[in-house]
């Protein structure tokens, strides 16, 4: 039977979760009749069938023998306003910021109602406030978080010990062997949202799929509240209709350069050679010349520690005057301070970043008694390092923020806010 066309597994992908999932004709796969259950009649069967064609024990080519991957991403669906309004009845249904406050400040997380008006992590709060005037500050409480963070790690570690932690609400989890003996990953995905939610009483949305990349955009695509599966029949389709917005990695900045470029989708990146595809990314670029072709070996690494939160941007028009560059540095140290306090972490180093016309670069670092992460002190030592640099003889394209030297507990790889271009 032939490959199911885009357009079909776009439509597919379009049914409501429930029936994405398993109810009436439709299964875990998400197509309505795939092609390895085309001479299945039994509902069971059909079930048996989707599951394991989603983990490749299913294969429609007896030359195919390499083994599949079974990647897992999990990730608790706005979980610190979810926490606070599970705690506090008079906030259900109510838009709800943590962090900040009405002035100051950022947004560390926001409940769905509140992304109804526009309001999202990491936002000014004197902007989330305009988007929705009626929207309740609530203080963080970092420490219930990371508690949570532990029960939800503990149902993960049910399951399998090869867990790459994210932040506190989110994780990559591998099951291509999964420690109770579950056929498939998506019954392993089923298991973990169902036992996070009786242990919390909480929410998780799941993404399975066969690589990280693909497996974290599954989790994204019907949030909230859903498991979601592309199978390795689906993803290369699935990839080229995936606008180039939700490309992980993929920022604003970069968004509008690779759209002025005729890139708006997976098939227009896929569609660039590796050496195009360098002069616009730079050395980000054979990774996403990869994902285009739903390609990500990148393996699910546990226990890798995060040494650093940082972003950058590259300015349209270079300039070397202090106010104009204080003011191109602002959504730089939102989008740090806006990290900081998502993932509940502080740094004891500060470093400046400054790129410029000639491409030539500096950096320059401050490093700290204690470790700080709000935007005040972020932008106090940022604006000071700037100024050192002072008179300047050329001008600067780029600028980046980055802090180290953090403080947590447990936390996993570095995080690059933005693709800088």
């Amino acid at each position: 039977m032939p490959r199911p066309s885009a357009a079909r597994v776009n439509k597919a992908f379009a049914a409501p979760p429930d029936r994405a999932l398993g109810g009436g004709r439709w299964h875990t796969c998400g197509l309505n009749r795939p092609p390895e259950c085309g001479r299945i009649g039994t509902k069971v069967e059909h079930r048996s069938a989707c599951d394991r064609a989603a983990d490749g024990s299913l294969k429609r080519d007896s030359a195919v023998t390499a083994p599949v991957r079974k990647v897992i991403h999990v990730d608790m669906d706005a979980f610190y306003a979810s926490v606070e309004q599970r705690d506090d009845p008079a906030l259900r249904g109510r838009p709800v910021a943590v962090g900040g406050s009405r002035e100051r400040g950022v947004v560390a997380a926001a409940s769905y109602e509140a992304r109804v008006f526009g309001v999202r992590s990491a936002m000014p709060s004197v902007t989330a406030r305009r988007l929705c005037p009626d929207l309740v500050f609530v203080r963080p409480r970092f420490e219930v978080y990371r508690g949570i963070s532990e029960e939800i790690r503990t149902v993960f570690s049910e399951h399998t010990p090869v867990i790459e932690p994210l932040s506190l609400d989110e994780a990559y989890l591998d099951v291509t062997e999964n420690l109770q003996g579950l056929p498939t990953a998506t019954l392993v995905a089923r298991a973990i949202r169902a036992a996070i939610r009786e242990r919390t009483g909480l929410v998780a949305s799941a993404g399975v799929s066969y690589n990280k990349f693909l497996a974290k955009v599954a989790s994204d695509y019907r949030k909230p509240d859903a498991l979601f599966v592309i199978t390795p029949e689906m993803g290369p389709a699935f990839v080229e209709d995936l606008a180039i917005g939700r490309f992980h990695g993929i920022g604003p900045v970069t968004e509008t350069k690779m759209r002025r470029l005729g890139i708006h989708t997976g098939r227009d990146l896929k569609a660039r050679s590796l050496e195009e595809l360098t002069a616009i990314l730079g050395s980000a670029a054979p990774y996403y010349h990869g994902v285009a072709r739903g390609i990500d070996e990148r393996p699910v690494r546990a226990h890798r520690i995060r040494k650093s939160i940082g972003a950058e941007n590259t300015f349209s028009d270079d300039s070397a005057d202090l106010d104009v560059l204080a003011e191109r540095l602002a959504p730089i140290l939102d989008k740090v301070a806006g990290a900081c306090a998502a993932k509940g972490l502080r740094g004891r180093t500060v470093t400046l970043k400054v790129k410029f016309s000639d491409f030539a670069q500096v950096t320059r670092a401050r490093s700290l008694a204690s470790p700080v992460g709000d935007r005040a002190s972020l932008e106090a030592i940022s604006l000071g390092l700037l100024r050192d640099l002072y008179p300047l003889r050329r001008s600067v394209r780029l600028l980046g923020v980055a802090l180290s030297a953090l403080d947590h507990g447990e936390s996993p790889e570095p995080l690059q806010l933005g693709l800088a271009i």
